[in-house]
């Protein structure tokens, strides 16, 4: 099994997976890989106590091809940040690990419609949702904090080419792999993007509105924030999916707004890259539920607001990421004025 991205939710996988002994993982690492393959992970896991100097079967610092003698892989597990207006794609960076008809890709990546690209390139592929629930995150190279349990939903995603319940089997195998361990929860669904719709409602609202503020969960709930800009546009998004027919069960604003604990002060994925300086993955948590909402003529006028402010801190973090000065940016403004 080849697990793709070894941050703070790569790594929880890959060690779940391991601890079950019913995958042999190779996690696929990019700026860990020196400290990991010489030291190994320090890991402090609520579901795994802690570990000094963990690896799995095997890491490495590009993607195998199995053009080069590799063994077919039966699962291509990619828990990379999706972000769609970066490359390259995910689909281009697991390509050369990917046998066609025969490896299951599961995306345990958030957001709407991220299966759609992946359909397209591997049509004869069966491509599975994971929906991840737990809070992990990497502080310092090889060092990761495991903080809040691990939940998985898995389900496939439809795909005309290929048999839905040979889909639906692959789906379940990989539950009862993740599942062997015995340290954590993780179920299976029969519709995939169910599960999607109703992480949104978290996640295209409290995870954006801390990376623009750069602040935690917590301080949210602390600051009054709650009634007058989250919980609006948390209705938006259970608006956006009952149009797209999903209905959301009306008590799930104020369990997403209680899911994380107040005493650890979260801060959701979104800000973690943020405070880093590396790009945010708004366009599938925060644009694809607007589109699909106004699709439908649900006013969205809070996600409205929200996804603007993303693709503003995006253009900061891209400028930011090129060394782009002020200058620079006066002089590209410039040349496109007519």
């Amino acid at each position: 099994m080849l697990v793709v991205g070894g941050g703070g939710v790569g790594t929880i996988v890959a060690l779940n997976l391991e601890r079950g002994a019913r995958a042999n993982v190779t996690l696929v690492l990019r700026s860990n890989f020196g400290k990991v393959s010489q030291d190994g992970f320090s890991i402090r896991s609520v579901d795994h106590g802690d570990l000094t100097g963990w690896r799995p079967h095997k890491v490495v610092d590009k993607i195998p091809a199995i053009a080069n003698g590799t063994s077919a892989f039966d699962f291509v597990v990619c828990c990379t940040k999706n972000v769609p207006d970066s490359k390259p794609s995910i689909e281009d960076i697991i390509q050369p690990a990917v046998t066609p008809g025969h490896t299951a890709i599961v995306l345990i990546q958030n957001g709407l419609n991220i299966e759609l690209p992946l359909v397209t390139q591997f049509p004869r592929n069966i491509i599975l949702s994971g929906v991840s629930f737990m809070g992990s995150h990497e502080p310092v190279a090889g060092v990761i904090e495991h903080d809040f349990e691990d939940k998985l939903v898995v389900g496939a995603f439809r795909n005309v080419n290929v048999d839905p319940e040979h889909s639906d089997s692959r789906a379940r195998d990989f539950v009862a792999r993740y599942s062997a361990g015995g340290r954590t929860v993780c179920e299976y669904t029969a519709d995939a993007n169910r599960s999607r719709w109703e992480k949104l409602v978290y996640n295209a609202t409290m995870n954006p509105i801390c990376a623009i503020l750069r602040t935690d969960t917590a301080s949210l709930r602390l600051s009054d924030s709650i009634e007058n800009l989250v919980r609006p546009a948390m209705e938006e998004i259970r608006a956006a999916a009952s149009a797209n027919g999903y209905v959301l069960d009306a008590s799930i604003s104020q369990r997403m707004i209680d899911m994380d604990p107040m005493e650890i002060f979260f801060k959701p994925s979104m800000c973690m890259d943020a405070l880093k300086g590396n790009l945010i993955e708004f366009e599938n948590l925060v644009g694809e539920p607007l589109r699909a909402g106004k699709e439908h003529g649900v006013a969205m006028p809070v996600l409205t607001v929200i996804y603007n402010m993303c693709r503003m801190l995006q253009w900061q973090l891209k400028a930011a990421r090129e060394g782009c000065s002020q200058e620079d940016m006066l002089k590209v403004y410039h040349s496109t004025k007519p």
